[in-house]
């Protein structure tokens, strides 16, 4: 497995970024390469992405989700990672979102693009689109405030 940690801050309150995070049918607007994420129910999503030049898809479980802290995350089939993404304050309108992902390269290409850092500056790209997305907005465009415990 390899791994990622990525942050980036957002000039928006943490509960704007939160909330925002929380709308991933949303993802493709700010994430290269996801072409979509459907959201099953509370804690299960469906993904569709281009990976290395391919189609994949894989399902992911919310492990845990306490609001305006964190999501976590691991994936159920297909393409295997998991991780979690955090939120801190840092004031009234400025906060900081930490990703944290494991993730396992498959086949020559992605594990070449992985050695050439590919897939860590592609999170960097969508940490920053994602600040670009929000802050233009101002405002998030839905929030589920439930809360998913470990099981």
């Amino acid at each position: 497995m390899s791994i990622i940690e990525k942050s980036t801050e957002v000039n928006v309150p943490v509960r704007t970024a939160y909330n925002q995070w929380t709308q991933f049918e949303e993802f493709p607007k700010f994430m290269e390469g996801v072409t979509a994420v459907r959201q099953l129910d509370n804690t299960h999503l469906h993904w569709r992405a281009q990976i290395a030049g391919k189609e994949k898809e894989w399902d992911a479980v919310i492990t845990e989700q306490h609001p305006d802290e964190r999501i976590a995350w691991k994936s159920t089939s297909g393409a295997k990672n998991a991780g979690v993404v955090t939120f801190h304050r840092l004031s009234d309108q400025k906060s900081k979102i930490m990703l944290q992902m494991d993730y396992e390269p498959e086949g020559v290409v992605e594990n070449v693009g992985e050695a050439l850092g590919a897939v860590s500056l592609r999170v960097e790209g969508d940490l920053q689109r994602f600040k670009t997305f929000i802050e233009q907005r101002g405002h998030e465009s839905g929030a589920w405030r439930g809360d998913v415990s470990r099981k």
